[in-house]
């Protein structure tokens, strides 16, 4: 059998000719047309050739010779990660755990890769979660680099704490911004003793929350906690004058501040002796015309006190 294997292949091959049916449809047919040489197809000229909408550009060399150009990826393209390669941080929502814990890495991401460069912390919120507010806390005094605060549009009550909390020397304010400190505020429900439980919690931070502001600004917590019994809305001037912030980005520059666009500061805005009903301090709170007294004063006679705030309050 080998034998005749190897005979076999010492026989010529065949012409490669087929009459199938599928190679029919395959083949070009030689009939009707001249068949052009080999030669003749390789040496023809460029000029021969269809132009194209790039055969005018000037190419040098095959286009797999020339590097591909980069495309900026999706990521590259954010506003924030632009920002945070100029470590600049930016808080421009409520103060919850979701934007917390993405300021707290971003933080800690900048302070890990330079110590001794500030880290600049934006500020447009309207506050929110005290424990949330907390971390970034925690976060900017665990850092060992300087963390600049900068005050865009509003900064209430955590945001405003978290402005003050900035490096001293390096916490500004823009000159239309406006800031607000109250006391801690929310809701309660459920069983009494879970109630009382909530509440003294509410009552510890607002003592540590007072605490800290008077250490930063320098005031003593009685009139912090004075202070922040109702809404305090405060001016930049107000609030550079109350320790919250240090400097007023160009607050010199004309036409920056409208209408008040000179040297002279906007007037305070405290403006509670207006209602009958409210007031900055203990005093007038206690001075409020009462049942009690209007018996004693004879019919609803208003003297001493109570015809001041009387006086007051009439437009």
């Amino acid at each position: 059998m080998e034998a005749a294997a190897a005979a076999m292949a010492t026989l010529p091959s065949p012409p490669c000719t087929t009459s199938s049916p599928s190679s029919l449809f395959l083949l070009p047919s030689s009939s009707g047309r001249r068949k052009a040489p080999r030669a003749a197809v390789v040496r023809a000229s460029p000029a021969a050739v269809r132009p194209t909408l790039s055969s005018s550009w000037g190419l040098s060399g095959p286009s797999a010779a020339r590097p591909a150009a980069r495309k900026m990826r999706l990521e590259e393209l954010d506003t924030t990660n632009m920002l945070l390669r100029q470590r600049i941080v930016f808080l421009g929502s409520p103060v919850d755990d979701t934007s917390a814990d993405l300021i707290i890495s971003q933080l800690l991401l900048l302070d890990a890769e330079d110590q001794t460069k500030d880290i600049k912390l934006f500020i447009n919120s309207p506050g929110g979660s005290i424990t949330a507010g907390m971390g970034i806390y925690d976060a900017m005094k665990f850092c060992k680099a300087d963390v600049s605060t900068v005050c865009f549009g509003l900064a209430a009550s955590m945001g405003a704490f978290l402005l003050c909390a900035g490096t001293k020397g390096k916490r500004y304010c823009m000159p239309n911004a406006r800031i607000m400190i109250h006391q801690p505020s929310g809701g309660v429900g459920g069983k009494v003793t879970e109630m009382g439980l909530q509440i003294r919690e509410m009552m510890y931070e607002k003592i540590k929350i007072n605490k800290i502001m008077s250490r930063i600004t320098g005031k003593p917590e009685e009139q912090i906690d004075e202070d922040t019994k109702f809404d305090h809305f405060m001016s930049p001037w107000e609030a550079k004058d109350y320790g919250i912030v240090d400097h007023i980005i160009d607050e010199g520059k004309q036409g920056l501040v409208a209408p008040l666009a000179g040297a002279v500061p906007p007037p305070k805005s405290r403006v509670w002796y207006l209602w009958k009903a409210s007031g900055p301090t203990r005093k007038i709170m206690k001075d409020l015309p009462s049942e009690e007294k209007l018996i004693r004063n004879g019919n609803g006679s208003a003297t001493g006190d109570d015809q001041k705030l009387k006086e007051a309050s009439t437009p």
